[in-house]
Order: structure tokens, then C-alpha cells, then sequence
């Protein structure tokens, strides 16, 4: 099955499979916007003991609609989830319910699971961090590397009573530009020859990575009027009459 990027009749059925006891909660926002070019998600499983599961990684989880899979230590110093997590990689790959996976994981004990699933004609995708050593990120068709983004200390500022009160529903909403579009625009234009991605596509993409996405909530009619809001991207209509997008900074 071929990919494709920006949706069709048959898109790629994602896998995403984390691997709990090796690595942070705060890295599945990034892996779901990763892989949520590469087609549609159809599994979201975490892997880990209980200690894992019961504690750090609840919320996330939880919020993100993964199902965990507890694995009980049947003896101290061994890890059962790695086989548990493979295990249902090629089960998944054999019942045809994926073709793509992607291992959020920085074990390099997964570089051999990598290699027999695209041995299988499976595209595989690795999430990690910067320790991951290069038998994993070579055993993998691309490897995403998350950085632990550097914490941002607001200001606290007063207040006034009116700015407290509840807004007004009557008065429309003041039109915002979230830098996330900014952020879908760059991945998937970096993966296009042309350096550009089309209106359509990247909507799909903003809906697949957040699924209560509207450019409404922004204070936008629809997308396109979104997009020609952003000092950052530049919107062109092409010569068949379709929307695209790109960095202002990449136009000549």
C-alpha cells in the first residue's frame, strides 16, 4: 500500500506504540503531530508495569485515548512489556489492521522488531530522544528526535476586574494565530519537493493531529482565511485553481 501524505481514498493505517518504561510522557503530543502526516492513527497502546502506568503516565494516556497494557514483572530486573509491545507490532502487521508503525521508544533492544516489520513491507517511524544510539534510528525508515522543550516562566500580571469578567458571547472573537499551524506547515512542506503543501492537505493534517480542530475557534471563517492572517506563511493560488502554503521565509 502506498502512502500518502495528504490523504486519499486508502490512507496508511498508523500504529503507535509507546514504549512506557523507557521513556517520558511528554514526548506523545509530539509523536501523535509526527505521525499524523503519515495517515490515519488506528492504534494508540502504552506499554509499562504498573508503577509506570499507575503513576507518571495515567493522565497522559488517559487524555490522549491510549489504551495501556499493563505487564506484570514476573521477576525483578526483567522487563515483559518490550516482548508484549513487538508481539502486537507483528500481530497487527499480519491481521493488516497497520502498515505503518510508529515505536516511540529510545531502547535499542526494538532495532530488530524495526528491521523483520519493514522486511514485511511496513514503514516504520521511531519517536526518541537524544540518547537513542544509531542502531535504533538506522533500523527505522525516519527518526524523529524529541527535544525536552525549555520551560517558560510567565510574568503574572494584574488583573483588572473587567479583564477578569466572563467575555462578552455577543462581541466576536478576537482572531488568534496559534504557532502550531506554523509548526504543521514546516514538517509537511519540508517533505515536499516543492517546499509547499496544499490548503487541503494541511487541513486534513490539523484534523488528524487534533480532532476538535476549527480555525472558528481561532476567530476565523475557515482555513484558508486563517492562513493569510500569518506574517510567517505565505498562501498562493495555483494555476489549477487550488490553495497552497508555505514559509515566507522559503519564498524567493
Amino acid at each position: 500500500m502506498a502512502n500518502n501524505h495528504h490523504g486519499a481514498d486508502q490512507e496508511s493505517r498508523v500504529a503507535v506504540l509507546v514504549d512506557c518504561d523507557n521513556t517520558t510522557p511528554e514526548i506523545l503530543e509530539y509523536a501523535l503531530r509526527v505521525v499524523a502526516q503519515f495517515g490515519r492513527v488506528v492504534l494508540r497502546r502504552g506499554y509499562g508495569n504498573h508503577t509506570t502506568l499507575a503513576n507518571k503516565w495515567q493522565e497522559a494516556l488517559v487524555r490522549l485515548a491510549f489504551t495501556p497494557c499493563l505487564q506484570y514483572q514476573y521477576a525483578a530486573g526483567k522487563n515483559t512489556s518490550d516482548i508484549a509491545l513487538a508481539l502486537d507490532a507483528v500481530e497487527a502487521l499480519f491481521d493488516e489492521r497497520a502498515d505503518t508503525f510508529c515505536l516511540v521508544t529510545s531502547d535499542s533492544d526494538f532495532a530488530y522488531l524495526c528491521r523483520k516489520l519493514r522486511e514485511r513491507g511496513a514503514t516504520v517511524h521511531i519517536v526518541g530522544e537524544a540518547k537513542s544510539p544509531d542502531a535504533l534510528r538506522n533500523a527505522s525508515d525516519q527518526f524523529f528526535e524529541w527535544v525536552k522543550p525549555e520551560p517558560v516562566v510567565e510574568q503574572p500580571q494584574a488583573a483588572s476586574k473587567a479583564e477578569a469578567a466572563k467575555p462578552d458571547p455577543t462581541k466576536p472573537v478576537a482572531k488568534q494565530r496559534p504557532l502550531f499551524v506554523v509548526e504543521a506547515v514546516a514538517l509537511l512542506a519540508a517533505d515536499s519537493s516543492e517546499g509547499k503543501v496544499s490548503v487541503g492537505g494541511l487541513g486534513s493534517y490539523l484534523k488528524r493531529a487534533d480532532p476538535s480542530f476549527s480555525p472558528k475557534k481561532y476567530g476565523h471563517s475557515g482555513l484558508l482565511d486563517m492562513l493569510k492572517t500569518y506574517d510567517l506563511l505565505k498562501v498562493q493560488q495555483e494555476s489549477g485553481g487550488h490553495w497552497t502554503v508555505r514559509l515566507a521565509s522559503t519564498v524567493n
